[in-house]
């Protein structure tokens, strides 16, 4: 599982940026555009519409998304994405500058920019396996650089630059966030061609769909990797939607304190990534991943008990540090050992499901906090973690592992062959 001294190649480091960029627009985004909906209404329902349009793409096209980033060119894909998405910014910051904005456009725009970003993550996701020559090690640095910048740049540096853009005008992070797209589809389009995946039989978009949902649901290593984030985020969203209610009533803390919390975690998140690859040489990447989910469940339940704001900004800061840590590990095993030509369906399925978790965690959260008390649905977050840490620690062990990468390291040609000796558990799909 090492790659020696081999050095990232060159259009990584394009790639990178172009990924920091784009991220740090999206960061400006996450702050701006809840701000915009409220120059236009006062209504919750109303923003709420506009927030949740933003993840509808994945619920409803997903898995034909990968599909269609299997069928087409990786790069050709991201650049057309971030140029479609360019433009598509120039609508609402002239509707702005008009006075015209609206709640209909607003969610018009943040759910095209979701499916935007579906097509693009999918062709990144599916693209740097191709880059780094499918090497597990490689693969875990790249992830390891993507996501720390990604962390820093839409979670630290890009919403209060989206809150300070927004006083000089409302349509000045919507161009800003223009730019940051046209400026990553300029860099993804000097990126290096990559072989294209050997076409399959020529199959219906449904029925290829339904084939890259069915290798992750009878594949236990895949299966674990895509419950964890699915099942992860019915617990984080659970504890998110009550984390302001808990910090005011139960720390004390005001606006600036909870402000310094969220960073506490960002900032964990950080650490997790820069130590994950350390992580997956010293355990093993499936003992390390079994640890980082068995660390946030623990971090989870004592943010719970915290008697201060000290105590549960250290941990939210563990547990950002557990979950950068598994965002680099999973990715990077999982383009390790697919097959390109899956590549685009496995990762949006695993995406899809995470992104349908995340409503129950929600409305878990809510009436757990409701029904009881502002504590427990952090403490049934906690609990949910562990037991997910307990069902998929089989799952995805050093063993199959090991087995796995085994099995790909015979060429993507024999893939398909070599699964069923390298997966002998079948898990009948829901």
């Amino acid at each position: 599982m090492t790659s020696g001294a081999r050095k990232l190649p060159t259009g990584f480091g394009r790639l990178w940026t172009a990924q920091t960029v784009s991220s740090l627009g999206d960061g400006v985004m996450h702050a701006a555009l809840p701000l915009l909906a409220l120059t236009v209404t006062r209504d919750p329902m109303a923003l709420a519409v506009v927030t949740a349009a933003g993840t509808l793409p994945w619920l409803l096209f997903g898995i034909l998304g990968g599909a269609l980033v299997d069928r087409w060119d990786r790069r050709r894909t991201m650049w057309i994405a971030d140029t479609a998405r360019a433009a598509l910014l120039v609508i609402p910051a002239a509707a702005a500058a008009l006075d015209m904005l609206s709640v209909p456009l607003l969610a018009v725009v943040a759910f095209l920019l979701g499916l935007g970003g579906l097509l693009f993550d999918t062709a990144a996701t599916a693209y740097l396996p191709d880059l780094l020559g499918r090497d597990p090690a490689l693969l875990e640095r790249a992830n390891a650089r993507l996501r720390s910048a990604q962390t820093a740049a839409s979670g630290f540096a890009g919403p209060p630059a989206g809150s300070a853009l927004l006083v000089l005008g409302r349509a000045v992070p919507l161009l800003a966030d223009a730019v940051s797209f046209a400026l990553s589809a300029l860099l993804v389009r000097s990126l290096p061609a990559v072989p294209r995946p050997v076409p399959q039989v020529r199959e219906s978009l449904l029925r290829q769909a339904r084939a890259g949902a069915s290798y992750v649901f009878r594949d236990r290593l895949l299966l674990g990797l895509a419950l964890r984030p699915a099942v992860g985020n019915v617990a984080f969203l659970a504890v998110e939607t009550v984390l302001a209610l808990f910090a005011h009533d139960r720390l004390g803390v005001g606006a600036f304190g909870f402000g310094l919390l969220l960073t506490a975690e960002a900032t964990g998140g950080l650490l997790g990534a820069g130590i994950a690859s350390f992580l997956g040489r010293r355990l093993g990447t499936g003992t390390a991943l079994t640890c980082t989910a068995a660390v946030e469940g623990l971090a989870i339940l004592a943010l719970a008990g915290a008697p201060n704001p000290y105590v549960a900004g250290l941990a939210l800061a563990v547990c950002g540090a557990g979950m950068g840590a598994t965002m680099v590990l999973g990715p990077s095993l999982r383009q390790a050992i697919v097959p390109a030509h899956l590549m685009g369906r496995v990762a949006s399925t695993s995406r899809m499901l995470a992104m349908c978790a995340a409503p129950f965690g929600a409305f878990l959260g809510g009436w757990l906090a409701t029904t009881y008390d502002v504590r427990t649905p952090i403490y049934a977050a906690g609990g949910l973690l562990l037991a997910m840490t307990a069902v998929t620690s089989t799952m995805t062990s050093n063993r199959r592992v090991e087995a796995a990468l085994r099995g790909s390291s015979d060429g993507e040609s024999s893939a398909e062959e070599s699964r069923p000796a390298r997966v002998t558990d079948a898990v009948a799909s829901a």
